[in-house]
């Protein structure tokens, strides 16, 4: 088994993949990447188009190993001033959120998105240690796309740079 250690080669093995599920039956998933613009997860819900959609951000539970759907959630720009919010936004059925801005409105600076996780926890009758997530970064290179990804349970989270 060779193992990738550039992001592509890691988004490249972790999306070709089919597997089993542990249903014990033999449905599986199939992930496929049609060109390096746009994901699609065969038989799921999702479809994420990025072509014109320069920042897009994905939620999973790692304490039920599901999408976070209906998180609210929020993009914002450090200005003179302090942050401004720029849109609002809640995760789908899976979990993502995109479309936050155009291409032409994304330009560099330091952002932070904004996870409601207080309002999504009471959601799933869970109490959480923390009542919101905020993840800052800074944009150099606005033509390039960026994937906010973060990693939820009720007492830790964690997040990288995705692509």
């Amino acid at each position: 088994m060779a193992f990738h250690t550039d992001r592509l080669g890691v988004l490249t093995r972790h999306l070709h993949c089919n597997k089993a599920l542990s249903n014990g039956r033999d449905s599986f998933v199939q992930f496929e990447v049609q060109d390096l613009t746009e994901v699609e997860v065969s038989k799921g819900r999702s479809k994420v188009d990025m072509a014109g959609n320069p920042i897009t951000c994905h939620v999973l539970d790692t304490a039920t190993g599901k999408p976070a759907s209906s998180m609210k959630l929020s993009l914002h720009k450090q200005t003179d001033a302090g942050w401004e919010e720029l849109v609002s936004k809640a995760t789908n059925s899976d979990g993502r959120a995109g479309q936050f801005l155009s291409q032409e409105a994304f330009t560099k600076g330091v952002y932070k998105m904004f996870f409601d996780t207080a309002d999504y926890f009471k959601q799933q009758n869970t109490k959480g240690f923390y009542p919101y997530v905020e993840i800052v970064f800074e944009i150099e290179q606005p033509a390039e796309h960026y994937h906010i990804p973060l990693l939820l349970s009720p007492y830790g989270y964690s997040t990288y740079r995705g692509s």
